[in-house]
């Protein structure tokens, strides 16, 4: 399943509604006694270390993969070479195999990928901005895509929260 999200409704967040999210999250992990963790590319362990600022996150957050560079995105995740070599790293189906390679090598519940260009220039013809969050879980494989705009920063950011708010779709 794919979704694409034209507007931007988190365009004036700040990093500490990362931090609310992150510790909502962890609640809602608790109650139900399952893990996260997560393979990131572009956010290079921003989701991890943002779970991992809430008291208790230990008891929830399995781990992390850091992918930035596209190699690692198969010896470290799992993903298809033949996938990123026909399409590159920032594709869909490249979030939803990270998603699925943090879940089975860190032995979460859930799994988290991310990928997509902060910029500020483009990367093998994609713009900046353009993300793919994907979701693996119980019954669950799903990739969220984002236009989104800013600075390297506020993209970063960006991408942890459409990450949060992906989980906490399922959660609830």
């Amino acid at each position: 399943m794919s979704e694409k999200e034209g507007s931007n409704p988190l365009s004036h967040s700040r990093p500490a509604a990362a931090d609310e999210q992150a510790a909502a999250l962890v609640g809602a992990l608790t109650a139900r006694g399952e893990t996260v963790a997560a393979a990131e590319s572009l956010t290079a362990g921003l989701v991890c270390a943002t779970l991992a600022r809430v008291p208790g996150a230990s008891a929830v957050l399995r781990g992390g993969l850091v992918v930035y560079a596209t190699e690692l995105k198969t010896a470290l995740a799992g993903v298809d070479a033949t996938l990123l070599a026909d399409h590159g790293a920032v594709h869909p189906e490249v979030a939803a195999q990270l998603a699925e390679g943090a879940r089975a090598r860190c032995g979460a519940t859930w799994g988290l990928g991310l990928t997509g260009v902060a910029g500020p220039a483009a990367q093998d013809g994609v713009e900046p901005g353009t993300v793919h969050v994907g979701l693996a879980g119980p019954g669950t494989r799903t990739v969220r895509t984002l236009a989104l705009t800013g600075d390297r920063d506020l993209i970063r950011t960006q991408s942890v929260l459409a990450a949060f708010a992906l989980l906490g779709e399922h959660l609830a």
